[in-house]
Formats: C-alpha cells, sequence, structure tokens
C-alpha cells in the first residue's frame, strides 16, 4: 500500500480508500441498481401502466415499480394488460384473484402548454376503496421528480413511514486522473459533478436543508474542509488550519461543523461555525479522535477514537469546553469506526472487523446489541437514510468500488454501480424541504 498523507487523516478507513482508485468510467455515468433479498412479509402491489405514459421518454410507472422494489417491503403484482385508469373501470375480483391488496392507478395528459398533468391513485384492493391520490401538473423535465414523489406517497400510505425516493445522494468517482464529487438521485439518475479535480475528495457531508455540501479535498496538497453551496457552486475553505482539516460534520440546526484538526498535535475534534470561524476545541485525550456524527437533538455526538488502545466508537456531549469524558459504546471486536447516528436517535450504523472482513454493522443504545448487515469482504462509510429504514455504504467487488445499500434489518440488498467504473465516500442526503 503507497504512503499517502490520507493516512494522517481519517486513518481508520481512508487509509484504504485509495487502493481502489482503478477505472476509467465516463464522470457523468448514471448508477445500475441491482437488488437482492426482500423482507418476509412484502405487500403485494399491482401497478397499472399510467394513460399515454409511452409519449415521454421516462415512464412513471415503471420509476413507481422500481422505487418500490428496492425498498424491499413490495412484491409487484403483474397487471397481465388489464388497464384501469380511473377508479370507476376498476373491476377489484381481478386483482383479488392476483394476489394484490393495493392497485396504482393513473394517467398523464399533455396541456396546452406543454406542461404534464399526471393523475394518480393508491387503491385498496380489499376494501374497494381510494386510499389517496395525486394530481400535479410538471414541466416534462420533472416527470422522473414526479414519480419518485407517488413513490413515497405510496410507502408512507401503506407503511405507515416516510419516503425518501425523492432525496439525493452524494459520492467520489474517479477516472483516470480525476476525482469528482457528485450528486445523484437516490435511484442513480441525474448524477451531476459538483467539483472535479485531480487530487483526492472525500468526506462529504450534507448540510440539513440539502442546500450545502461540506467535503474534504487534497487540490492544494493538504485536507482542507469546503462548503459549498450546491444551487450557485460558491464555496468557501471553512477549515485550513495546521496540519490536517478533516471529517466535517454539520449539527442539526446546520450552523456549525465538528471537524477533525492536527493543529493542535494528535487529530482531536473541534467545533467551527459554518463560516470557518469560531473554532474551538472539543475533544481532548491522547489518543486520535476522528469521524465525528452529532446526534439528532445536538446535545452529543458519536466518534471513532483509539483511546482505549483500539478504534472504537464513543459517544461524548457538546459541551462549552474541552471535554476528556466519553462513553465507550463498542466491546464486540478490537475495530469499529465511521459510526453515523440514525435520525430516530435510537441507534448507530459502523463498520465492524471481524475475520478480516469489514461490514456495516448496527447497534441499539438501549440494549447495545449489535448485529452485523454485511457479509462482504471490505465495506466503509456508512450513512443513514433519513429514514432510517436503509443503509448506503461503500463496498468493493472484484477489485472495484461500488456502493451499496442494505435495510435496517439486512434482509434487503442492493449494489449501486457503473461499468467498469468506481464509486467510493456516500452520503444520503435529507429530506427534501417543502416548497
Amino acid at each position: 500500500m503507497p504512503t499517502l498523507s490520507i493516512q494522517s487523516h481519517r486513518f481508520f478507513c481512508h487509509v484504504w480508500i485509495l487502493v481502489f482508485w482503478f477505472f476509467s468510467a465516463p464522470l457523468h455515468a448514471e448508477l445500475d441498481i441491482e437488488i437482492f433479498g426482500g423482507g418476509t412479509a412484502r405487500i403485494p402491489i399491482a401497478i397499472v401502466p399510467f394513460a399515454d405514459e409511452n409519449k415521454f421518454q421516462h415512464s412513471i410507472t415503471k420509476v413507481v415499480s422500481d422505487d418500490l422494489e428496492r425498498s424491499g417491503l413490495f412484491s409487484l403484482v403483474d397487471s397481465n394488460g388489464l388497464t384501469p385508469y380511473a377508479p370507476v373501470e376498476v373491476v377489484y375480483s381481478d386483482w383479488i384473484d392476483r394476489g394484490a391488496s393495493a392497485l396504482v392507478i393513473g394517467r398523464t395528459i399533455i396541456m396546452p402548454n406543454g406542461m404534464i398533468e399526471i393523475q394518480f391513485r393508491l387503491m385498496d384492493v380489499a376494501r374497494k376503496e381510494q386510499l389517496t391520490g395525486l394530481v400535479a401538473t410538471v414541466p416534462i423535465t420533472q416527470l422522473r421528480s414526479a414519480a419518485h414523489r407517488i413513490a413515497d406517497i405510496i410507502y408512507e400510505t401503506l407503511t405507515g413511514d416516510v419516503g425518501v425516493f425523492s432525496t439525493q445522494i452524494a459520492y467520489v468517482m474517479k477516472q483516470g486522473d480525476k476525482y469528482a464529487l457528485q450528486i445523484a438521485d437516490a435511484d442513480g439518475f441525474n448524477a451531476q459533478s459538483i467539483i472535479e479535480y485531480t487530487e483526492p475528495i472525500i468526506s462529504p457531508a450534507w448540510s440539513p436543508d440539502g442546500s450545502q455540501l461540506a467535503y474534504v479535498s487534497f487540490e492544494n496538497q493538504k485536507p482542507v474542509i469546503y462548503v459549498q453551496t450546491l444551487a450557485t457552486h460558491q464555496r468557501i475553505a471553512v477549515a485550513n488550519f495546521k496540519g490536517s482539516n478533516s471529517a466535517p460534520a454539520w449539527s442539526p440546526d446546520g450552523q456549525r461543523l465538528a471537524v477533525v484538526l492536527t493543529a493542535q498535535g494528535n487529530s482531536q475534534i473541534f467545533l467551527i461555525n459554518v463560516d470557518g470561524t469560531g473554532m474551538r476545541r472539543l475533544s481532548k485525550s491522547s489518543g486520535i479522535d476522528t469521524e465525528p456524527s452529532f446526534s439528532p437533538d445536538g446535545r452529543s455526538i458519536i466518534f471513532t477514537s483509539d483511546r482505549g488502545g483500539s478504534p472504537q466508537i464513543y459517544r461524548m456531549l457538546v459541551t462549552e469546553t474541552e471535554n476528556s469524558m466519553a462513553e465507550r459504546l463498542t466491546f464486540e471486536g478490537n475495530y469499529n469506526v465511521s459510526p453515523d447516528f440514525s435520525k430516530d436517535g435510537r441507534s448507530f450504523t459502523f463498520i465492524n472487523r471481524n475475520n478480516g472482513r469489514f461490514n456495516v454493522a448496527v447497534q441499539e443504545f438501549g440494549s447495545r446489541q449489535m448485529q452485523i448487515l454485511t457479509n462482504s469482504q471490505f465495506d466503509e462509510s456508512p450513512s443513514f437514510a433519513p429514514n432510517g429504514k436503509m443503509i448506503l455504504y461503500a463496498t468493493e467487488i472484484k477489485g472495484r468500488g461500488i456502493l451499496s445499500a442494505v435495510s435496517r434489518d439486512g434482509q434487503t440488498r442492493q449494489q449501486l454501480s457503473i461499468q467498469a467504473g468506481n464509486i467510493r465516500e456516500p452520503a444520503w442526503g435529507p429530506l427534501p424541504t417543502a416548497n
């Protein structure tokens, strides 16, 4: 393994990253998704192709179907040529015979101004009634976004949990000697580069409102933390202190960042304002403290530290003064790193090393029980979905870096990849803000 400056920067996990940067795929390539497994009690749902959607490049029906199938909570029932588009056209016995408990119907209409009206209804087959519906008018360029919104509505109505199909993900790609920080829809479409450089980019972190990304760039031959506004592409260097500046994590109110600096010696956790002012030290230990993640209420952080001799996950209060007191959370195995708080604050995900494998794990704060969710060789950078039901992470298969997602119970797994390409450093964005 080459000796890199990255080794002094988030060394617990990122020391391995550059080993896997071997690929030549175009930076604009979309992600391909493969699905493995599924929950044992999936909801059987039939989705009838929307009327007249064949006039458009993107099929609303396919986007909705793919979204629901990826969740692992639904089984798709073939409509077998049946084409009801309105509630009065539904013959419920047809769908009962096919084993469907829910039915999605709808139509698309091209308006005189070129906009597209989408009509959608979710029907309860057993009760023979409408559960919910939506009428929306969107430009043709927003058909996929509208389809994701429909999938979110279906998911929330039938499961009681918020859907995350309208969210975005961030990740890092590399082609030749170029590294690119990209964002894409949660299904991998509409990928676009935010920045591209010939030096490494790591640790993307979404602001709570999804309008900004913090990340670490080595473009100036040292790790510097930037905050970039997505709408304008404007960015500022918020941490460019002496030594290493790494591992940014946003506070829940979006006003501060927890960062890891070596300005005062070993890697320790500091707090700064989002404009780079107001730096103050938070952690104080003789070891290396890194990879902070805020609790949803902002009162505490979890982080990786080797203060006890091996890398483990700890929790400490966010105080106004340096804090040497921290509670150790992980005890199974001698290597647990890269924690991420769940959005409900009840659990955290992390990477556990077991028998030479680095796998995604999750642990409840209350019971302290740990569950390993994956069985691959090398996983890294786990990131909870906003609803806490899926975990996005990077892994390596056949010498190539890809992204994967695993359900909170470990029963469903997705692989997100590009042909002959590698992607790393994932971060799942927040729920979209209401307009």
